[in-house]
């Protein structure tokens, strides 16, 4: 499963977290500039996390966008691991129903 990440800076414990809940393969951009909100979803994603906590409104407004017209299932949370875990898990459950 191919998770992409928006949002934050430090986020290694974040993707460790998801790769030992399935995820193969995890990139993130960290929305820092406002190129970022310019970004294509790259293809063959399955599911996007948007870190609300770090993330400026235009780019969140962007992705949710992009997300709803190419049905890629979105989750936002805070940037907490326990945080994400809950939402991610969350997630597999109802992709597995």
């Amino acid at each position: 499963m191919s998770i992409l990440l928006i949002g934050g800076d430090k986020v290694s414990k974040i993707t460790e977290l998801l790769k030992s809940l399935g995820a193969t393969k995890t990139t993130h951009w960290d929305s820092r500039k406002n190129s970022t909100s310019h970004k294509k979803i790259p293809a063959n994603t399955d599911a996007i996390i948007m870190l609300i906590d770090f993330l400026k409104h235009n780019s969140m407004s962007h992705f949710k966008k992009s997300a709803k017209k190419q049905d890629i299932p979105l989750i936002c949370t805070r940037r907490g691991t326990a945080s994400v875990e809950a939402e991610f898990s969350k997630f597999l459950e109802t992709r597995n129903v």
